[in-house]
């Protein structure tokens, strides 16, 4: 299985894979490690990622970026609708209430989900993932932001899903740095703990998180975060400061110009760089908007003045995840910053003031998060060993459950009481479940929602559970076990719903129970069937069981009643038990805002559609540079290489063939299809192989024929030797090999003073692959006769122990005609057999000596 961490930036991504040796982040198309997550639609094909960004300029409001920042959220997001004011591409509001981006592909206008985008960025850095591994990927672990919501969460699995992936976890890009950092600390204290600070500025965004390291485990303490406080702010704030300047200085607005707007940013987040290491900086940009040339310049004294509102809010998420650790600024060890927004000087002094340290930069700020992903990845997957090492996680939000009683007197007027409780508080582990208790006579809905939305731009509910049908068999209230999970990637559902009903069985009385009667027992009435914060609860849950007892017992029906009763049926072994019925109850999801199964699929498959597209495209455009390629390089060769090998008038109608494809090229050719480009590469290599071929004939002749006469010349000494090695080879059959060499030889001779007769240019007689086929049938007909053993002299009865000596000598003779059969077998191009022949009898002389 595939071991991939991805680390999707709102500006740019990061791949990175595990290999046997360690974390390797991979390169793409362009030899970068950092891919720009953007999609830019043209009227032909998508360009992702790289080349993207190269197509932005010229087609801005079809080139989509910060995908990140729409995902997930309401149409009327504040923080959405502030957003889109610095975006070149189109947004609209959709039938349900979220955002829909629009651009022009295949020549109109189509409209896009935040999510489908996502999985387009997705699917580009799946492939360059597969293209370095040279193997399918479909598991990875994905970073994910920790101020995400349930709803966030769940888009980017969608996302997942429209580009082929399987995540095996959605891990906070907080806890991936952390993991990354402390996994390969061989340092870290057994028993006390180690408090490190890692502060994570980004493109868009800040977030904070202390981090408790032990030996072989790590601890959130806390997190928090300002969701729009990151790079981007400062370029924003220099890009108004010089469009202001321009407009004053240049009298151009650039809001009038989409193009303009692009290029003026490029050039801020440059000048923005030039600053974190340079006292001042200067601005040009040629042509910016009505032919007008525009230059700049500031001080970096300047720009944080300017960037002074910003920097004011980063000390507020460092204080508040203190105070949530409940630890103070001398309590920190280390203070690590990572994020491509870190390198802002400003921010640097601000963290050194607030810790009263000098904050480290031991790890990559663009790539950590993702190579903590990828050892997410490693430790879930089964096909890597990882040093052991515990991720404790915590959950950023409070989420609560919230029902309406069952009143008995409901149908008679009595008003229906709304009930809540937190089933996950704040800091909760990752993951989690809990189980509550109902008392109900028929289908109810339970409310999954945020028990506090200060911290979110969200609405409170998440989602909606209808648990039933389902029927009681005494026609009272049932007892419903409902199970609640916290899962892996941060998303809180209702997992399953049990009926529990107790019926009484007759047991014949026995003082000691059997051991089948116990294990019917532990089958039949589990302890966990009885009440919240069980056996089952237990071991399930990763935090108290006082917390389960507690949701238990806020269900509007007491429990206290029933317990006491229950502990009575435990102790009786007499006549009669309770054996408890367990029946699973069927539950419903309704999540506001999430894509359904059905529009996920149409999603996939609309996904596959366009990445055919873009492989047609592709593949009709190196069809096209092949015919192109093709027609210079042939060009030049005729006038150099071939020139000998072609007659004057055949060359000028190949040139003038040549000249006319090109002209076809950038003309009529410019947009063909596929198939179109390959007949013309064909038509043309009708006219130019003949030549290449009576160039590569000519060529390779010489060392062909050379090594059939080597190998003619060997055969024919060795049946003409003296040498007693080959007296046992009859007469006859040496004759046999001598007429095989004559002919061979006048073959040889025949034809090529019919070749030499002929000029370079004229279709050859002598081929190369005829003269390989003759020394190959040679030699086949001549090996088994020249390299025949001796027969073996029969062994004495007596000196037997003499015998191998004796007799390997006498196999070595006999064999010793095998160097001379190598150097005719290479000459009929067939080295290894006389080779392998040949040695390991050497080996063994040279033992027995």
């Amino acid at each position: 299985m595939s071991v991939v961490g991805f680390d999707f930036g709102n500006e740019s991504c990061v791949v990175a894979v595990a290999r046997q040796r360690g974390i390797d982040v991979v390169l793409n198309d362009e030899s970068k490690r950092e891919t720009p997550a953007i999609v830019c639609f043209g009227d032909k094909q998508r360009f992702l990622g790289t080349a993207g960004a190269a197509s932005s300029m010229m087609n801005p409001k079809n080139t989509i970026s910060q995908v990140k920042r729409l995902i997930g959220r309401p149409f009327s997001d504040p923080e959405l609708q502030r957003d889109l004011k610095a975006l070149p591409f189109a947004l609209t509001e959709g039938p349900d209430g979220f955002p829909l981006i629009h651009a022009r592909y295949l020549g109109e206008m189509r409209t896009f989900t935040p999510t489908q985008v996502l999985g387009m960025v997705l699917s580009n850095l799946k492939s360059i993932a597969e293209k370095n591994l040279n193997a399918a990927v479909v598991d990875c672990c994905i970073g994910i932001p920790v101020y995400f919501t349930d709803l966030q969460r769940r888009a980017v699995l969608d996302a997942a899903t429209i580009a082929g992936l399987h995540p095996l976890r959605l891990i906070h890009e907080t806890t991936a740095t952390a993991l990354a950092y402390g996994i390969y600390k061989t340092d870290l204290p057994e028993n006390e703990q180690l408090n490190i600070a890692f502060v994570d500025v980004g493109h868009s965004s800040l977030q904070v998180c202390i981090v408790g390291f032990k030996k072989g485990q790590l601890k959130i303490l806390a997190h928090s975060f300002d969701r729009n406080l990151g790079g981007r702010d400062f370029d924003e704030v220099l890009f108004q400061h010089f469009a202001a300047k321009f407009k004053d200085e240049y009298k151009i607005d650039v809001f009038q110009n989409a193009r303009a707007c692009l290029r003026l940013r490029a050039a801020c987040e440059k000048l923005k760089k030039v600053l974190s290491a340079n006292p001042e900086a200067p601005l040009n940009i040629e042509c910016l908007m009505d032919e007008k040339d525009v230059r700049g310049f500031i001080k970096r004294d300047e720009f944080e003045q300017i960037s002074a509102p910003i920097l004011e809010r980063v000390k507020k998420p460092l204080e508040k995840a203190l105070a949530e650790a409940g630890l103070a600024a001398e309590n920190i060890h280390t203070v690590e910053v990572v994020g491509s927004g870190s390198r802002v000087p400003a921010i640097i002094k601000i963290l050194t003031e607030f810790f009263g340290k000098e904050p480290r930069r031991t790890m990559n700020a663009s790539e950590c998060v993702a190579k903590g992903c990828a050892l997410q990845c490693a430790i879930l997957s089964p096909t890597f060993k990882v040093r052991e090492f515990q991720v404790n996680e915590s959950f950023p939000f409070p989420i609560s459950l919230s029902w309406k009683g069952a009143a008995p007197d409901v149908q008679n007027g009595a008003a229906e009481n709304q009930q809540s409780t937190i089933v996950f508080p704040k800091g909760n582990p990752i993951p989690s479940v809990k189980a509550l208790t109902f008392y109900r006579s028929g289908t109810f809905t339970i409310d999954v929602q945020y028990a506090d939305v200060s911290e979110l731009q969200a609405p409170a509910k998440i989602s909606s559970y209808t648990i039933g049908p389902f029927q009681s068999a005494t026609g009272e209230r049932a007892k419903l076990k409902v199970k609640v999970r916290l899962n892996l990637h941060g998303i809180v559902s209702v997992e399953s719903a049990t009926l529990l009903e107790e019926e009484e069985v007759e047991v014949p009385v026995t003082k000691e129970p059997s051991k089948e009667a116990a294990n019917m027992e532990t089958d039949d009435v589990p302890r966990d069937a009885t009440a919240p914060g069980s056996t089952e609860t237990d071991v399930n849950m990763q935090d108290a069981k006082g917390a389960a007892d507690a949701s238990g017992a806020e269900n509007g029906v007491p429990e206290s009643g029933d317990k006491p009763a229950q502990m009575e049926t435990d102790s009786k072994v007499e006549a009669t038990k309770k054996k408890v019925k367990k029946t699973n109850i069927p539950v419903s999801e309704t999540v506001y805002g999430g894509m359904l199964a059905a529009d996920v699929q149409k999603a996939v498959e609309k996904e596959f559609e366009m990445a055919l597209q873009d492989r047609v495209m592709e593949e009709t455009k190196d069809k096209k540079n092949a015919v192109e390629a093709y027609v210079y390089d042939m060009r030049n060769k005729l006038y150099d290489k071939y020139q000998e090998f072609v007659t004057e008038p055949e060359k000028e109608q190949f040139i003038a063939k040549l000249q006319e494809t090109e002209d076809w090229l950038y003309e009529d050719g410019e947009d063909e299809t596929k198939g179109v480009y390959i007949a013309k590469l064909d038509e043309l290599k009708k006219q130019g192989d003949p030549i290449e071929e009576r160039y590569k004939e000519c060529a390779e002749r010489g060392s062909v024929v050379d090594q059939l006469i080597y190998c003619i010349n060997s055969y024919r000494e060795a049946a003409m030797s003296n040498d007693p090695k080959f007296d046992h080879i009859d007469l006859v059959e040496k004759q046999k090999v001598l007429n095989e060499c004559v002919e061979a030889e006048a073959w040889l001779r025949e034809k090529k003073q019919q070749q030499d007769a002929l000029p370079k240019y004229a279709t050859p007689i002598l081929l190369s692959a005829e003269v390989r086929r003759k020394a190959e049938a040679l030699d086949r007909f001549c090996r088994p006769i020249m390299t025949k053993p001796k027969p073996a002299k029969p062994a004495t009865p007596e000196p037997a122990a003499a015998s191998p000596p004796h007799g390997e000598p006498q196999a070595q003779g006999a064999e010793s005609t095998n160097p001379h059969a190598a150097n005719e077998s290479s000459a009929a191009g067939s080295e290894e057999a006389p080779a392998a022949g040949g040695e390991p009898m050497e080996t063994e002389k040279s033992e027995t000596a």
